[in-house]
């Protein structure tokens, strides 16, 4: 196949539309395939609301092999030699805004709110974080790299994320004052990533848009680009009929209908949709960096499928001594714990494209949330979950610290991308280096 200088001159030369631009950007037989270098790839998942540390974390620290997860991490099971669980990493910053507002707030970013107007349960109101999140700063950092650089740089994915926008539902942020807001509706990240509109009503196909493309490409690529493309374009249309036939709201949405975020009962559908385009986006390299947000901070959905009828937000102030609080609390974080498994087991089940092993191999999911505990509020022993090889960290093992700030987990995250940050978020936090014993 001729070598082309850059993306234009390929697709001239083959006379492609630009809309057949998202099938071949990551074919390996192409020139503009990023092959040099391996794909690394963070996905931070967020859910809220605390977790119950008796179901949680395992009781010692030290090899997982022969160790068998408590209830709420029992879905992980069959992923133990590839997981790290980090107690004891406490988020230590402060300042204006209840727990939940710097629980999420200062997750990502490890720095203080600004002073604000968002009066939550503390005396001081306070406003948006005062800098970038980990997960921009890993992108800042690979999109620097032409080797390393994609289409959309970062790709945030929400689950049922409220429409008001403030402290307690943005953990993203591109800088000081700058959130960023999470795409929850497949509807909508479909379209981010194919450039085309769609309904219920009028839904039509990206395929019938570039067939003629898509043939012309395919007389001309290798056996096992051609092998690419068709998967790709299966999971589109596949995604395309499972959009059809997401059933309506039953209110008007502009322009997208149905939106499934504002249904509570959807969320496991639009889990998996969103999981499944999120797998999608990394075998195309349309991102090498993503978010999972699943509600918010002081989230209050109501996870009916798994017969727990009351909020999620109420649900967590209960006292310990609630039994049975105490066992649906576990019930649903089980259930997001199933999110995490069933996103590890996409990414293990895929081949990375144009290279060896599997996307797995090639990526590091963090799972977290606000606070350590609903009912007590507390911003110490943060849950913080790693899956997957992405990084070089020593994979299998529990893990246990005496309160370290978690902008040195922070830190490490980017020193494993090659960005050897001195400090990240608030400096204090940060004198002794990134978080020890991950490699």
């Amino acid at each position: 196949m001729t070598i082309h200088a850059n993306r234009r001159d390929f697709i001239r030369g083959l006379g492609l539309s630009a809309a057949a631009l998202p099938f071949i950007t990551n074919l390996p037989g192409t020139a503009f395939a990023n092959q040099q270098r391996r794909k690394q790839r963070l996905v931070i998942m967020f859910s809220p609301n605390g977790v119950v540390p008796t179901t949680f974390w395992p009781d010692a620290e030290g090899n997982l092999a022969n160790v068998t997860l408590k209830d709420s991490l029992s879905p992980l099971e069959p992923y133990k030699s590839r997981m790290l669980t980090l107690h004891g990493v406490c988020d230590r910053v402060r300042g204006d805004g209840d727990a939940h507002m710097r629980g999420m707030g200062c997750l990502l970013t490890g720095v203080e709110l600004f002073p604000g107007n968002v009066q939550g349960g503390s005396d001081t109101p306070a406003g948006w974080a005062r800098g970038i999140s980990i997960d921009q700063e890993i992108k800042t950092h690979l999109q620097a790299d032409a080797a390393t650089r994609t289409r959309f740089g970062s790709l945030e994915f929400g689950v049922m994320v409220p429409n008001r926008a403030d402290t307690w539902t943005r953990m993203v942020y591109a800088g000081g004052n700058r959130p960023i807001s999470p795409i929850d509706d497949p509807y909508q990240m479909f379209n981010r990533l194919y450039g085309r509109m769609r309904d219920q009503a009028t839904v039509g196909s990206v395929l019938d848009d570039v067939r003629n493309d898509l043939q012309r490409l395919s007389g001309a690529i290798g056996t096992d680009d051609r092998r690419l493309l068709e998967q790709h374009a299966t999971f589109v249309r596949e995604m395309e009929q499972d959009l059809r036939s997401t059933p309506a709201v039953g209110h008007a949405v502009p322009q997208l209908e149905p939106n499934v975020r504002n249904e509570n009962n959807n969320i496991p559908r639009t889990s998996r949709m969103q999981i499944d385009l999120m797998v999608n986006s990394f075998v195309n390299d349309f991102s090498r960096v993503a978010t999972l947000q699943y509600t918010n901070s002081v989230g209050m959905a109501r996870m009916n499928w798994l017969n727990v009828t009351e909020g999620h937000h109420e649900l967590s102030h209960r006292p310990d001594t609630d039994r049975t609080a105490q066992e649906q609390l576990t019930r649903i974080n089980r259930w997001f714990c199933e999110q995490l498994a069933y996103l590890t087991r996409r990414l293990a089940e895929t081949p990375e494209p144009g290279g060896t092993g599997t996307l797995l191999d090639n990526t590091v999911i963090v799972w977290t949330n606000e606070l350590g505990k609903g009912n007590s509020h507390t911003l110490d022993n943060i849950p913080f979950v790693v899956v997957g090889n992405g990084v070089d960290f020593r994979m299998g093992r529990s893990l246990r610290y005496n309160r370290v700030p978690h902008n040195r987990l922070l830190l490490a995250l980017a020193h494993g991308f090659g960005h050897r940050l001195a400090r990240f978020g608030n400096p204090n936090f940060c004198g002794d280096g990134v978080l020890s014993n991950l490699t």
